[in-house]
This record gives structure tokens, C-alpha cells and sequence, in this order.
């Protein structure tokens, strides 16, 4: 089998980060809190990534938000006020994955409250939502 590599071009990351916004977009809309909060912590690991990639990081297969947070700190410390959304960000990505005993009790207004803090924390990165 082929092996396949990951871009290492910031502006790629970005592109699918983009595509995952509007996914959560649409989630909302038809009211899947859980699918859309699964896309929040996949557009903001994409994004982190990308940030990441062009300051220099070599690519690893890293998929949990503060861990990636520990690695943008060291290049901009104002990043680390987001340590809290990437928390509750990465709490959306195991509800989703993983098979809970209970509801996770999260609604499309604790992503939409998310997703305002997550443009914030967008443009610390990029200057851009």
C-alpha cells in the first residue's frame, strides 16, 4: 500500500480548517450539536497545525488541542488565554467518538458560544476568522 504524507503547507491546513467551519455550520443547522462540536475540534486542530507549520514545526500525528496549544504558546504566549476552548473542544471530539454512557448534554448554543471564542482564537493565530 502506498503511504500517503500530509501537506506541510500552512495555507493546505487552512483550506480543510475552512472546509471544517462549514461543516459545524451545517451541523448546527440541523440541530447535531455532538457532529458539530466533532468539526469545531477538528477545524481547530487544523488551524493549529497550520500556525504551526509556519513557524517551522515538523508535522506530528498529534490530535489533542492543548497539546498543540503547548507547542503555538512557545510562539505566541497570547495564545495560551484559549487553553479553556481547546479543552472543552477536545471533550467534543471524544463525545463524538467514543460511546458515552450518559448524554454528553452538549446543545447547538454551547457550540455556537464555542465557535465565537474560536474565531478569537483564529485571528490571534492569523489575523483572519
Amino acid at each position: 500500500m502506498k503511504e500517503i504524507k500530509n501537506s506541510l503547507y500552512p495555507e493546505d491546513w487552512k483550506t480543510v480548517a475552512r472546509k471544517d467551519w462549514h461543516r459545524i455550520e451545517r451541523n448546527l443547522k440541523e440541530g447535531d450539536a455532538e457532529a458539530a462540536g466533532f468539526f469545531l475540534q477538528q477545524a481547530l486542530e487544523k488551524y493549529l497545525k497550520a500556525f504551526l507549520l509556519g513557524r517551522g514545526w515538523r508535522l506530528e500525528k498529534i490530535h489533542t488541542l492543548p497539546t498543540l496549544l503547548d507547542y503555538a504558546v512557545k510562539y505566541n504566549s497570547n495564545l495560551e488565554g484559549f487553553r479553556v476552548l481547546c479543552d472543552r473542544a477536545t471533550d467534543h471530539y471524544f463525545t463524538e467518538r467514543y460511546p458515552q454512557l450518559v448524554s454528553s448534554g452538549v446543545t447547538c448554543e454551547d457550540i455556537e458560544k464555542d465557535m465565537k471564542e474560536a474565531k478569537e482564537f483564529i485571528m490571534a493565530m492569523f489575523g483572519e476568522s
